[in-house]
């Protein structure tokens, strides 16, 4: 049958991609989760619900979010969820949700965790496309760019802890990871195996199956009416489709089911991946498209069922724009104007089908399209060098006369273009079973454009692989290939598709059958006028011995262009020869595809010939070991793919001997004249560069400062001006207003809602907890329908919260309650016989019974039961006890049982963690610890490194040390929080708890007795008392990324690190906020880390970006280089000579002498994670004196500034607040 013939050659299909799974989803392959991954974690509860902004765009069901919502009942929604009794039982639901696995869940019991975290690191993006890849073997435009991962652990289904039944001890774990593409988004369930131990939950008395799936909530239809949208289910009604989760696969592993979710700018339905498991025997043989249980489907509103006649007249028909088809989107699913096998009759429109596309036809990808805009709007996203023109449909650029490009890059003809960019990946060579890490290794290009020729560097390469890579000389291919010399009516890459564009290619060596795989993203002209490209290798290359020398023969190459889409393949011979004398010819085979935007409303831009054919000669190749360089350099020219005879004049050659920075322009037969480019003077045999900043009169205009650079100049705005939207005048910058701290935002009443600056003038209103709403509007939550409280309790309800107390007959605190008895228990037995054991004696007896001095008491909770932490504060010891108070040999420093959310563990001394020892140490943030790490002198004392405090499931990232008070403070960005604890031992305060969003940077002056931070969520720099009393807002206008903060207290300035990419840079003021100052601006990358040492009265700082420590005298503004080439700093700090910094890829803490200048020690924590902020713990304060030591006389804050100081007044102060400047 038709059907039957469907299945067998999907079947075949499969098999022949290999990618067929073997096994079930285990835990440990889960996407990393929990506190060393950097998660957040959701409050414990039965309906707990936390807004997640995204990195990217989520695509879903054909609209765009840019937040979710995570909840503790398995799902994540688009917007803010009602109570569950509104959707538990009832789906489909009103709202848009991803359906992980849905119940009536609970993790109130403290075991159960909802860890999520937004995620854009590669690791996390190569995992996530592989498992998308293996869904859908036959796209190629897999490029994650963001995701976003939430994890359900150990979740108990509600009503059911505590039982004692059976049915407390199952848990539930799974995970949802989405994954944000350019134009589509994709959906990643993990259901490892044995960790779904129940299948349903109590839901209003009945017991309800857990459910997967993804709702479509409540869309408008026709004269505006809302109906239900789709709900795609992927369990059904049966308990085995449940079961199933683990069992069965649409991606090629039991327990791994992948979808496509949404799209842009067409979406027809949800898609499910392709591989539905390995081959069974013929009685339980797979069917396609749909499996017996576990087939996902959509449950539809009661609408008219279509009418789909035979199958032999059945055609699809769908409203796709000719002009967009997005990236990751087969073209199989996404053009159905191609033949497809006809669906059967009983399949529904609506369900997800596999249609089988005939690869003869030619397929017509457009990956991106422009916006219907016009040039009034966009004439900034043109070239400097472009004309914007109007369309009937929009607008496109222009490259004008003697500039050539896509309008969007534009470069001068027969100029001399360079690249630079970065190489990354793993590459294993020969039979090796590990890989040689390439990580941002430099590579810069050079083409001389005039004659075609092109040079390529690749920098610091291990000589393991250095002989390998000379195979690879098409890493600087596609560069030759954008910068070929054209032969009349053919054109180049970037005369075609600009700067922009992405490069996937697959080399296959014979007769090994080695395979690589390349992936460069060009991604346009920098400010320096220089093409960036960064470089992804992954695969096995050839063994070549060391010292060998590899020639590679001329080749030409054919390029199929489409109106987005660029392929070309070619096979190649090289020749090996090795230093013994031998030679060895082998071959590779080449295939790549190019990607690019273009513009689809100027017609004349598609009249690109179909074919061209690049012919490549003079190829070099060479591994320098002495510099451990590897070179590429070759000539190409484009042109047409039919024999004829070649052209001579010079200009098509490349032999005319124009200067570099001349064009060449043929005349008649061999006739041609020589140009000097646009930007340089001469005859054209020599040309030098043009000053046009100073030959052209105000060539930048008013407020602009011009900068001349080789062929070209730049403008840039004077201080408190930007560009207008024309890219070219500057007009004075209006700054932006926060409407928060204005009051003329429309958020509900402030004590229902809060109102969040989030830049510009924008903001954002979310309802106070207790309260649910969009934040305009906030209602009430009634706490007691949800069950809060005890059983044994009574519960009322109040605006925003509620009260829990226990009935009469029992005592506690209404969340726990216990009959009341008037029987002691043991450990009040205990605790009364060690009082009278010291007092039952003597003429005081008859006082209260209390210890002897130095006596050990127990310490009961208010149910009389132990506590689990006992501590003998006359011997400063701690330990853990198990129910009959005995100790707990070996135990972990653990947490009250008892408690909803795990207490922070402070610094309290205990046997395995004594207090700090006198003398200097290092401390150091951990995601959710706090490490300490003595020195000896300048030298670190590994062997006493151990953890000074752990605070479980929070994010800490800036530390600062008090040597006054000997206390430590920290910002935890997960609360978010600022914190401090005594170094001696103690409980932890929280000072700042209040309006704050991502504090990252936090500083303090001992002698006015301030504290300094920085949020780089709401742009600001902040101050306080060390008790966060008197709080002020500092700056909160041009910042964009601010982080690290430092403080001068001798000369009463604070300076901090702004790490905006767009324009990075190290500021300074005085603590009262006067005098503010751009002290560092130029060749700046990722300026994470930031100190002062007082002693020399340097500042310096660690950059992410130009992999530089450097320092300056902030009063002479002398600036020098310490130390290059390290890995990614984050935390920095002096101490003597010496600077110590955090590196995220090390993992380390890293020494450095800054007067020897390079790096003398590294410590590696045992526990082996990112690491943050540093600070150092001295023995005695630095001597310094401001005039705020006593507070200067002030009736609230006391600022220090140069020479004097300011008294100054709190944010939202009335009443008797002086302020005065002194």
């Amino acid at each position: 049958t038709q059907t039957g013939f469907r299945e067998l050659f999907l079947l075949l299909l499969l098999l022949s991609l290999g990618v067929l799974p073997t096994r079930a989803l285990e835990l440990e392959e889960l996407f990393e989760f929990g506190e060393e991954a950097g998660d957040q974690l959701l409050p414990p509860g039965s309906d707990s619900t936390a807004e997640l902004p995204l990195n990217g765009t989520l695509f879903f069901f054909g609209e765009t979010f840019d937040k979710v919502y995570i909840n503790t009942n398995g799902f994540v929604s688009m917007v803010d969820p009602p109570a569950e009794e509104e959707y538990l039982g009832k789906m489909p639901a009103s709202f848009k949700m991803m359906a992980a696995l849905l119940g009536d869940l609970d993790n109130s019991d403290g075991q159960g965790r909802v860890y999520y975290r937004t995620d854009i690191s590669p690791d996390v993006l190569n995992q996530a496309a592989e498992h998308i890849r293996q869904a859908f073997p036959r796209d190629n435009g897999v490029d994650p760019s963001s995701t976003f991962i939430v994890t359900w652990e150990n979740m108990a289904a509600r009503g059911t802890s505590g039982r004692g039944d059976g049915l407390d001890a199952k848990r539930n774990t799974f995970q949802l990871v989405v994954v944000s593409m350019e134009s589509s988004s994709c959906t990643i369930l993990l259901y490892p195996r044995h960790h779904l131990q129940f299948l349903s939950t109590s839901v209003g008395g009945e017991s309800k199956l857990l459910e997967a799936g993804f709702n479509e909530g409540l869309v408008t239809g026709w004269f505006w009416k809302t109906k239900q949208g789709d709900y795609f289910q992927i369990t059904t009604e049966e308990e085995s489709s449940i079961r199933d989760l683990t069992e069965k696969t649409t991606s090629g592993q039991f327990g791994v089911w992948v979808y496509e979710i949404g799209s842009s700018p067409i979406f027809l339905s949800i898609t499910p991946g392709m591989v539905s498991g390995p081959p069974e025997d013929e009685d339980n043989r797979p069917r396609y498209p749909e499996l017996e249980v576990t087939t996902p489907g959509y449950i539809e509103s009661e609408t008219e069922e279509p009418d789909y006649g035979e199958p032999d007249q059945y055609e699809p028909e769908y409203a796709v724009s000719e002009s967009v088809t997005p990236a990751f989107i087969n073209p199989e699913r996404a053009q159905p104007r191609y033949p497809v096998q006809p669906v059967p009759p009983y399949s529904r429109s609506h369900q997800p089908q596999i249609v089988v596309v005939d690869e003869d036809e030619d397929l017509n990808v457009n990956v991106f399209a422009y916006n219907l805009e016009t040039c009034a709007h966009n004439r900034h996203k043109c070239s400097a060098f472009a004309d914007c023109r109007d369309y009937s449909n929009g607008y496109c650029c222009h490259c004008r006369p003697g500039f050539y490009g896509n309008g969007k890059d534009c470069v001068a003809e027969g100029k001399p273009q360079r690249m630079n960019g970065k190489v990354n990946g793993r590459v294993f060579v020969g039979n090796s079973a590990l890989p040689i890490e390439l990580n941002n290794n430099d590579l810069h290009s050079y083409v001389v454009a005039n004659d075609g020729r092109a040079y390529v560097a690749i920098s610091n390469i291990p000589k393991s692989l250095g002989p390998s890579l000379q195979l690879l000389s098409s890493l600087g291919g596609v560069i030759g290939w954008a910068f070929a010399l054209e032969q009349p009516g053919y054109q180049n890459g970037f005369s075609l598709v600009g700067g922009v564009f992405t490069r996937q290619a697959e080399v296959i060596f014979y007769p090994g059958n080695e395979r690589l795989n390349i992936k460069q993203q060009f991604k346009g002209i920098d400010e320096h006028d220089h093409l960036v490209v960064s470089t992804e290798l992954e695969g096995r290359l050839p063994a070549i011995p060391l010292g060998s020398s590899v020639q590679i023969n001329p080749y030409k190459e054919i390029y199929q262009y489409d109106r987005n889409l660029i392929t070309s393949s070619s096979n190649r011979d090289y020749t090996i020869s090795s230093p013994d004398g031998s030679s060895q010819t082998s071959s590779y085979q080449w295939r790549q595809t190019v990607t690019f935007e273009s513009c689809q409303h100027d017609e004349a831009t598609r009249e690109v010939p179909s074919t061209q054919q690049l012919s490549v000669d003079q190829i070099f190749v060479m591994f320098d070991t002495e510099n451990d360089l590897i070179r590429y350099a070759m000539s190409n020219k484009i042109g047409s793919v039919h024999s004829s005879l070649p052209e001579q004049n010079p200009c098509f050659t490349g032999r005319h001997g124009c200067d570099i920075n001349a064009v060449c322009r043929p005349g008649e037969g061999l006739q041609f004249t020589c140009e000097c480019t646009t930007g340089f003077t001469g005859d054209g045999r020599y040309c030098h560069d043009t000053d046009e900043c100073r030959e052209t009169y105000n060539i930048c205009g008013n407020n602009a400062v011009c900068t001349n650079q080789p062929g070209t100049f730049r403008c840039e705005c004077l201080t408190g001006f930007v560009f207008a939207s024309d890219g070219r005048t500057c007009i004075e910058h209006s700054g932006p207003v926060d409407h928060c701290r204005r009051g003329s935002h429309d958020c509900d009443d402030p004590q229902r809602a809060q109102c969040s600056y989030t830049g510009g003038s924008a903001y954002i209103c979310s309802c106070l907890p207790g309260f649910v709403g969009d934040g305009r509007v906030c209602r009430d939550v009634d706490e007691c329908e949800h069950d809060r409280c005890h059983r044994d309790a009574a519960c009322s309800n109040t605006e925003g919260s509620f009260s829990c107390q226990c009935h009469p007959g029992y005592h506690g605190d209404g969340f726990q309650c216990s009959p009341t008895s008037t029987e002691k228990t043991q450990c009040e037995r205990h605790r009364e016989s060690v009082q009278a054991a010291t007092s039952s004696s003597g003429i005081f007896s008859f006082f209260r019974p209390r210890p002897a001095v130095g006596q050990y008491v127990p310490q009961c909770d208010q149910h009389g039961a132990y506590e689990p932490t006992q501590c003998h504060t006359s011997i400063q010891q701690c330990w853990c006890v198990d129910a009959n108070g005995q100790e707990i040999p070996q135990h972990p420093y653990g947490t009250r049982q008892h408690a909803v959310t795990p207490a922070p563990v402070g610094p309290t001394p205990r046997p395995d963690v004594h207090p700090v020892a006198p003398g200097t140490h290092l401390l150091f943030a951990q995601s959710g610890r706090i490490e300490h790490l003595p020195l000896d002198g300048y030298s670190f004392k590994k062997e006493d490194a151990k953890p000074l405090l752990h605070i479980p499931d929070r994010v800490v990232i800036a530390v600062a040390y008090d040597c006054v008070d000997k206390m430590v403070y920290w910002t935890d960005i997960t609360g978010p929080a600022i914190s401090r604890a005594r170094m001696s031992g103690g409980d932890i305060s929280h000072v700042i708890t209040t309006e704050l969003q991502s504090p990252e940077g936090i500083a303090i002056d001992h002698v006015a007795r301030l504290l300094f931070w920085t949020d780089s969520m709401r742009d600001t720099v902040e101050v306080s008392k060390l008790d966060g009393s008197q709080r002020r807002v500092l700056f909160d206008t041009d910042l964009i990324n601010p982080r690290a903060i430092v403080t001068n207290p001798a000369y009463g300035r604070i300076f901090w690190a702004d790490w905006n990419r767009d324009g990075p840079k190290i500021e300074m003021s005085n603590m009262d906020g006067t005098d503010r100052t751009v002290l560092v601006k130029d060749d700046l990358g990722l300026p994470n880390g930031l100190t002062f040492d007082i002693e020399n009265q340097q500042l310096c700082w660690a950059d992410a970006g130009t992999r530089k420590v450097e320092c300056m005298d902030p009063h002479r503004q002398l600036r020098r280089q310490v130390v290059e080439g390290i890995q990614y700093p984050f935390g920095l700090v002096s101490f003597g000579k010496n600077l110590y910094y955090t590196d995220w890829r090390r993992e380390a803490v890293v020494a450095v002498d800054s007067q020897a200048e390079k790096e003398t020690e590294e410590f590696l924590p045992q526990k082996r994670s990112r690491l943050y902020g540093i600070t150092t713990t001295p023995t005695q304060c630095p001597q310094a004196y401001n005039y705020c030591s006593n507070n200067g006389g002030c009736s609230h804050l006391c600022l220090p500034r140069l020479g004097g100081f300011t008294c100054r007044c709190p944010d939202g102060s009335a009443g008797s607040c002086e302020e005065r400047n002194l």
